[in-house]
């Protein structure tokens, strides 16, 4: 009876792969602190994944480890550039803009400021701002250090997945052998597929929003003859692969080379620049590059891009859209394909139109 029973769990596909989805959401779920290292490590295995088949692609006869030991090498080598001198430029415009203030409230009288703060703001309020402000601080030091960590950590795992693709590709396949389980893997590289052509489209368009964002911030910023055009618009490009919210990164940087080149007034020139940006990748080029990509009507994008954020915060304007049209996909709502599929179908449809002929 059990016997039969667990038969026919096996043979119903929609059942058993609604549970096996179940199954994976709830273990994502139990492990969703480990989120940030997950999803960067996915990112980078896709990118380096489709480097090398697109070298491949070029030329064919170019080792796939080597293409991976050169991609990680100039990733290397960038990460120890950025450090050794773009990282000391911020600290050393950090602390410029710092000691100015403090020379302005050192060379003008401001106890009047003072003196009208402490009648409508007591010594307790204020010193409970204060803490509540380090505690703050305390904590963003404590994410930066773990975003850090788990951003190491997903270069470590996409490398030694991409150096040893092939041998990662035949170890996963012996998993569909399995007499006993070989159905509960299937299912799970069936959501995988589906899963990775969704996020894969989005991630496109993502991309060609930055370009976007680069190319009308580098054309502000040479308006404003700021020094240094490349290496800001590089910087704005990386930070523009962060949907919405990266424009807002890119603002800090920004407004610090701003300040040691024209004051306060660069710094407002700035501020006006990245809030018209954030407006337009917002409610222009956000919604229109997904819903082009995904064949989704941008209202649904839009209010999918609210709710992911709203739920998730900056991970949920990334995953948002593609677990979307993952799910509809799924339910057979709407069917998003990737290019290769596509190609795949449309040369069956040629052959079998041959083979009718």
């Amino acid at each position: 009876m059990e016997a039969r029973l667990w038969n026919r769990f096996k043979n119903n596909i929609h059942l058993r792969r609604t549970t096996v989805l179940v199954m994976i959401i709830l273990a994502l779920y139990y492990v969703r602190a480990m989120m940030n290292t997950i999803l960067l490590s996915f990112i980078f295995t896709y990118l380096i994944v489709h480097l090398v088949r697109f070298v491949q692609w070029k030329f064919k006869h170019v080792s796939d480890k080597l293409i991976v030991a050169l991609t990680y090498l100039l990733i290397v080598v960038l990460l120890y550039f950025a450090l050794r001198y773009y990282v000391p430029v911020l600290v050393k415009q950090v602390t410029k803009m710092t000691k100015s203030v403090i020379n302005y409230y050192q060379t003008n009288d401001v106890g009047w400021l003072m003196t009208q703060l402490h009648k409508y703001v007591s010594e307790k309020t204020i010193s409970s701002q204060v803490k509540s402000s380090l505690t703050a601080l305390t904590a963003a030091l404590k994410g930066f250090g773990s975003v850090t960590m788990s951003f190491v950590m997903a270069l470590v795992l996409s490398f030694f997945y991409t150096i040893e693709l092939k041998e990662m590709q035949t170890f996963s396949q012996s998993f569909l052998k399995s007499d006993l389980f070989g159905w509960l893997f299937e299912d799970i590289a069936y959501f995988g597929r589906k899963f990775t052509n969704t996020f894969g489209v989005v991630l496109e368009a993502q991309f060609l929003i930055a370009i976007c964002n680069t190319a009308l911030t580098i054309v502000c910023l040479a308006i404003m003859k700021m020094p240094q055009i490349f290496a800001l618009g590089l910087m704005v490009f990386i930070c523009s692969l962060v949907p919405v919210a990266g424009v807002i990164i890119s603002l800090i940087p920004l407004s610090l080379v701003a300040y040691t080149v024209g004051g306060i007034q660069d710094v407002i020139y700035i501020l006006i620049m990245i809030a018209v940006l954030h407006t337009l990748e917002t409610y222009i080029l956000n919604p229109k590059f997904m819903s082009s990509k995904t064949e989704l009507p941008i209202f649904y994008t839009f209010v999918v891009l609210l709710f992911g954020e709203h739920f998730f915060g900056t991970w949920g304007l990334i995953v948002s859209v593609p677990i979307f049209t993952f799910f509809l996909d799924i339910l057979g709502v709407k069917n998003i394909n990737s290019k290769q599929e596509k190609l795949q179908e449309a040369r069956k449809r040629i052959e079998h139109k041959r083979l009718e002929k």
